[in-house]
C-alpha cells in the first residue's frame, strides 16, 4: 500500500464526508455560509463534520473584502452567547453555588463561534486557514471595533493550539530544504536578504539560525532568530551584514549577537513565542558552545524619530531636526559630531524614560526588557541604511541577557516597571 500523508488521508476522510452529504441533501439548493456553519454545528458524524469543515474553508477562501466583513459579522450577531441563558445560569450559580452550577454558567457564556472555529480545525488544513482568517479579521479590526470579542475568541484558540508545548525549534542551516529557506527571504523584515549568496553568509560556521514550528504549519516557520558568534559585543550592522566577510572560527567566540528576530505569522500576531525561543536557543547555544559568556541582541530602535519629532526638548533644536531630513547629513563629520551627544542622550531617555501604560514606549524594548534583558548600550551610527537612518538616525541598541539576571529583570520590569540599564546608559539618560 503506498504511503499517504498525514494531509491526503484528512483529504479523503472529507471526501468520503463530501459523499455522504451530497446524497443527505438530494436536489437541495447550495447552502449559505451561514447555513454551512450551523450544519457543522449539529453534525455529529467526523467524515461529515470534516467535509462541512472543508466547505466552510473554501467559502470563505473565494470570498472578497466585503463578504469575509459580513462572515465576520455573521459570527459576531449570530454565534454570540445568548444573554438570557447566561442570567439564567448566573442565577443558578448565585442560589447554590457548586460545580454543576459553574459548569453550566461556563458553557452559557462561551460563545458558540468558539465550537464552530474548533470544527472548521477539521478541514484539511484547518488550522492555516483559521490563522489566514484571524489575520484577515485583524486588518479589519480598526474599522469594525465592534468585532473585538470575535477576535477574542479566535486568539483565545490560537493561543490553546500553539502554545510552547506543541512548538517544535529547528536549527536552520544550508541543507535545510530550499522551500522552508525561501520562507525566510519572505518573513525576514528587519534585514532584507539580499539573494541566495547572502543567505549562504547568514548561515556560515559562525552564525546561527533557528525557527519554531507547529506540527498543524508543516514548512512554516512561526518565528525565527539570526545569530553571530563573535569575539566582542557588535556595536554596528554592516560587518554582520557584509556578504564578502570571511567567516571567523565559531569554537573560539565569546558573545552570541541576536541581529534580527522575525515573526512570521500575522494571523498569530499577539500570541508571543520570542521568550519562549531566545530563552531556547541561548540554553542550545551554552550547550554546543560553552565558551560563550555574552548574549546580546543588536537591536533597531524603530519608534526614536517619530517620537523626537514630536518632542520639545533644548538638546536639539529646529536647525538640529532639520538636519536630519538631510538623507546625507551623516556623512558630514562636523554636523554629525554635533548631534551625537545630544542624540545619544535623547536616545536614552526614549529607551528607558519614556511610557505608555507603564511600559517602555519603544516596542523593540519592551520585548526584551519583558523577558529579562538589560539596556547595555546605544551605538552611534551602527546601521546607514536609509531605513535605518529615518527610523533612528541610524543608532542601533545592545540588550544583554546575563542568564543569573534574566528572571531577576523580569519580575521587576512585571512588578514594577522597572526597567535594567547600565550605568552608561543611566548616565546618558539623566
Amino acid at each position: 500500500m503506498p504511503h499517504k500523508s498525514l494531509s491526503q488521508i484528512w483529504d479523503s476522510i472529507a471526501d468520503r464526508g463530501r459523499e455522504i452529504l451530497a446524497r443527505r441533501r438530494v436536489a437541495s439548493a447550495v447552502h449559505g455560509i451561514e447555513s454551512l456553519c450551523r450544519d457543522l454545528l449539529s453534525e455529529r458524524g467526523e467524515a461529515s463534520g470534516t467535509a462541512l469543515a472543508r466547505e466552510i474553508v473554501r467559502s470563505y477562501e473565494a470570498m472578497d473584502e466585503a463578504r469575509k466583513e459580513q462572515f465576520f459579522q455573521l459570527l459576531d450577531t449570530r454565534f454570540s452567547p445568548a444573554a438570557d441563558a447566561i442570567l439564567q445560569a448566573a442565577d443558578s450559580y448565585r442560589e447554590a453555588p457548586d460545580p454543576d452550577t459553574l459548569l453550566a454558567l461556563s458553557r452559557a457564556v462561551e460563545p458558540p463561534r468558539q465550537e464552530l472555529i474548533r470544527r472548521i480545525n477539521m478541514a484539511p488544513r484547518g488550522t492555516a486557514a483559521i490563522v489566514a482568517m484571524r489575520k484577515d479579521l485583524l486588518r479589519l479590526l480598526p474599522r469594525h471595533p465592534e468585532l473585538r470579542a470575535v477576535e477574542a475568541d479566535f486568539q483565545h484558540l490560537l493561543h490553546s493550539w500553539f502554545n510552547r508545548g506543541f512548538l517544535v525549534l529547528e536549527r536552520i542551516d544550508w541543507h535545510t530544504p530550499a522551500a522552508t529557506l525561501e520562507k525566510l527571504f519572505e518573513y525576514e523584515a528587519v534585514h532584507e536578504i539580499q539573494g541566495w549568496d547572502d543567505m549562504r553568509r547568514r548561515l556560515a560556521e559562525d552564525r546561527r539560525c533557528f525557527a519554531f514550528f507547529h506540527p498543524a504549519l508543516p514548512g512554516e516557520p512561526l518565528i525565527f532568530v539570526e545569530v553571530a558568534l563573535l569575539d566582542s559585543l557588535a556595536t554596528a550592522i554592516q560587518p554582520l551584514l557584509d556578504v564578502d566577510s570571511p567567516p571567523s572560527a565559531a569554537d573560539r567566540a565569546t558573545t552570541a549577537v541576536f541581529y534580527s528576530i522575525n515573526n512570521c505569522q500575522d494571523g498569530l500576531r499577539g500570541i508571543s513565542f520570542g521568550y519562549f525561543l531566545i530563552k531556547q536557543v541561548v540554553t542550545e547555544l551554552a550547550a554546543d558552545h560553552p565558551h560563550l559568556k555574552t548574549f546580546a541582541t543588536l537591536s533597531p530602535i524603530r519608534g526614536f524619530r517619530a517620537w523626537l519629532e514630536a518632542l520639545d526638548s533644548d538638546l536639539l533644536d529646529q536647525d538640529g531636526l532639520d538636519t536630519l531630513s538631510e538623507p546625507d547629513w551623516f556623512r558630514d563629520d562636523a554636523r554629525a559630531d554635533s548631534l551625537r551627544e545630544p542624540l545619544l542622550k535623547l536616545c536614552a531617555r526614549y529607551l528607558i524614560k519614556e511610557k505608555k501604560d507603564g511600559e517602555p514606549v519603544d516596542p523593540v524594548a519592551r520585548f526584551h526588557l519583558g523577558n529579562g534583558a538589560r539596556i547595555e548600550q546605544i551605538n552611534w551610527f551602527a546601521d546607514t541604511s536609509p531605513k535605518a537612518m529615518e527610523q533612528a538616525a541610524g543608532m542601533m541598541v545592545n540588550y544583554v541577557y546575563r542568564l543569573k539576571q534574566i528572571e531577576k529583570n523580569h519580575e521587576a520590569y512585571v512588578s514594577r516597571g522597572t526597567v535594567a540599564a547600565s550605568a552608561n546608559v543611566r548616565a546618558l539618560a539623566k
